[in-house]
């Protein structure tokens, strides 16, 4: 028992336990995995050395490893209409590195994007990987409705000729028209990435359209709106399979973590149930209420609401940073993270807005009503962020309410 063996571990555990059980987590990127997937990630494969693939190992004692990983794949294929699934990536960041490896060569093109108005570091962050191996063409949102603009996309397209495009993102709010990124790129003879690791969940419920018919690529984590655990997947069109593979393994990692792809097969599996498609809807429907709700109460949002599971929160009409909104927030049970809106006067560090996504409190069985109550206990914070009473009384008031939404029961104390 860790609680005998490392007690100063535990009581660390124990209240991070309470924070996730006692808090209103708006984080957009986080959410609950069910205790089936978290016992698989902490099960016995944790012990298990098999680099390689499924039949092709370089250690002996695989064959039910094999089994687990394939059934892992085929689940994944299925779930998105995938021709070809690999499932070992250890995080999105790898996996996206990875299809860069099996598709580009170094100093080539690669369009996604501006990150400071909603692209990821793996797009093209000078400092990552990705802005120091290759050329980044970045594209913007229209300037008026922050939307993504495809006539403007395939100008720059047609302009800079990438071997690349990426369509998918860590703060876009609005539905993405994947059969228009294929035009563009077949336009210029680019491949199509599709980084859906913010949508993947809403993806395989049928809550936002599949990327699939028309990505030569698609990688995503799959512990946002997928609930699964942590880690990602790279899908691909068949003629890439072995690009790919091979990227992976041996290019870019060594033994896999056969604990989190039993946990994300398990993952797969409950994303396959009738009821995901219900909570996918759901989460779309909380989403747009606390969007709306914000709104009525005079809050900014970013493109006006939201198609997804995530909104951003321009902060600036209340007098706050999104640093110093983000701070408030948490001080009074309610996280979130501070968000850059489009043409940012402040730093990334301190940034004008805050994103709120509702994957993890729809898992906690909230619905519209619970994010009407969320909108205003959000209002009084920002209203009074610099009042220790104000956020006092929120946290309060945030306890009562998720008292009622329990997520795991069954593990406390």
């Amino acid at each position: 028992m860790i609680s005998e063996n490392d007690p100063k571990i535990w009581e660390l555990y124990k209240k991070e336990m309470a924070r996730q059980e006692g808090g209103i987590q708006l984080i957009a990127s986080e959410n609950y995995a069910s205790p089936d997937v978290m016992a698989a990630s902490g099960g016995i494969l944790t012990n298990k050395y098999s680099e390689g693939y499924p039949g092709k190992r370089y250690y002996g004692g695989n064959e039910f490893v094999d089994s687990i990983e394939t059934i892992a794949i085929e689940r994944a294929k299925k779930l998105f209409g995938a021709e070809h699934a690999n499932v070992q990536p250890h995080s999105g960041s790898s996996a996206n590195m990875a299809a860069y490896y099996a598709l580009l060569e170094r100093g080539d093109k690669l369009m996604g994007l501006s990150l400071d108005e909603g692209g990821h570091l793996t797009h093209g962050l000078p400092v990552n990987f990705s802005g120091k191996y290759y050329e980044i063409i970045p594209y913007h949102l229209n300037a008026q409705t922050h939307l993504l603009d495809y006539d403007s996309i395939a100008e720059i397209a047609d302009e800079q000729q990438p071997k690349m495009i990426i369509a998918g993102y860590t703060m876009y709010s609005r539905t993405i028209d994947f059969a228009k990124f294929r035009k563009i790129a077949d336009s210029v003879g680019a491949k199509l990435l599709v980084d859906m690791s913010h949508i993947a969940g809403l993806i395989a419920g049928g809550a936002h359209p599949n990327p699939a018919p028309y990505a030569d690529v698609i990688t995503s984590t799959t512990h946002k709106t997928l609930r699964g655990p942590r880690g990602a997947i790279i899908l691909s069109q068949e003629q890439y399979a072995k690009q790919i593979d091979r990227a992976i393994f041996p290019g870019l990692q060594g033994g896999p973590f056969e604990n989190q792809i039993m946990a994300r097969a398990v993952a797969f599996n409950e994303a396959l149930q009738p009821s995901f498609s219900d909570y996918a809807a759901q989460i779309v429907k909380n989403a747009k209420a606390l969007a709306s709700a914000l709104t009525d109460l005079g809050l900014v949002l970013v493109t006006g609401g939201t198609d997804n599971h995530l909104m951003l929160l321009d902060v600036r009409n209340r007098g706050l940073t999104g640093k110093e909104a983000q701070l408030a927030l948490d001080g009074a049970g309610i996280t979130c993270n501070k968000n850059t809106v489009p043409n940012d006067p402040q730093s990334p560090f301190i940034t004008s807005g805050i994103r709120l996504g509702t994957p993890a409190l729809t898992t906690r069985g909230m619905k519209e009503g619970e994010m009407q109550k969320i909108a205003h206990l959000i209002d009084d914070v920002l209203k009074n962020s610099t009042s220790a009473e104000a956020k006092s009384k929120v946290k309060k008031e945030a306890l009562a309410l998720t008292a009622q939404f329990p997520i795991y029961k069954n593990l406390r104390d």
